[in-house]
């Protein structure tokens, strides 16, 4: 695993997105099948609010083979507070198709596992159409349970993607991981995802280039969903910059 810097309490790889999709097709390729997958996730501002003062979500990002920072006040923070600063901001919905491009070429396959059925069905059909070439070898929705949930690990694990794309949101793709990474023994990477195949599907859109480099997609977002998003984002913004001018080295 590359070498980390702590930011608001988390310990993140200072990596690109161009390193980042070399490294998990790196990683894929390298990673002993048979054993376990390696786990990547994701930190923005609202999971170092959350993480504060919730030992249970901490304990399950901690136990993340690497985490990327999928937030630009992080990459702020890290300028100011850290000896190795963020070369950028690592948004999974970026790096998505930053290692879709790349996996078309060298053949790495993915898996879709997220989202509603209708969702996960419209991310996958353009996905492929995005993407010929990309080795597609299934997908799933992400509500899945009991003996219906076991049986598709088998076939998953069976089917052993290079990537799976975990699309269930926080903490309900990290718990997801903690209770089932053992039965995905031949994967060779779990990516947490979020809300990435609403993206995929087309039902969310992204903010503006500028209000993404201003660090204000937050704002976008609440502004689409302000009676879901707002009361949530304030609550943890302030937090979250507490803990990166704090906590960061």
């Amino acid at each position: 695993m590359s070498d980390t810097v702590t930011i608001g309490g988390l310990p993140i790889a200072p990596l690109s997105r161009g390193e980042t999709a070399l490294w998990m097709l790196e990683q894929a390729d390298r990673r002993p099948r048979g054993w376990r997958p390696l786990y990547l996730t994701s930190a923005n501002g609202e999971v170092i609010a959350r993480t504060r003062n919730d030992a249970e979500l901490k304990a399950l990002f901690l136990s993340a083979d690497q985490i990327v920072a999928d937030g630009q006040p992080m990459v702020w923070a890290s300028r100011i507070r850290c000896r190795t600063p963020l070369p950028e901001r690592v948004a999974t919905t970026d790096l998505f198709h930053d290692v879709a491009r790349l996996a078309e070429i060298s053949g790495h396959s993915f898996y879709l596992l997220g989202a509603t059925p209708e969702e996960n069905a419209r991310a996958l059909a353009n996905v492929r159409r995005l993407y010929p070439k990309l080795d597609v070898v299934g997908s799933a929705h992400g509500y899945l349970k009991g003996e219906e949930l076991g049986e598709k690990l088998a076939e998953i694990d069976a089917l052993a993607p290079d990537i799976l794309w975990l699309g269930l949101g926080v903490p309900h793709e990290q718990r997801f991981v903690a209770e089932h990474l053992a039965k995905l023994p031949h994967v060779g990477i779990i990516k947490t995802s979020g809300g990435l195949f609403n993206f995929l599907s087309g039902k969310n859109s992204r903010a503006p280039g500028w209000m993404q480099k201003a660090g204000l997609e937050w704002l976008y977002r609440t502004m689409l969903e302000p009676k879901r998003l707002f009361w949530r984002y304030f609550v943890t913004n302030p937090v979250a910059i507490w803990q990166m001018l704090v906590y960061s080295e």
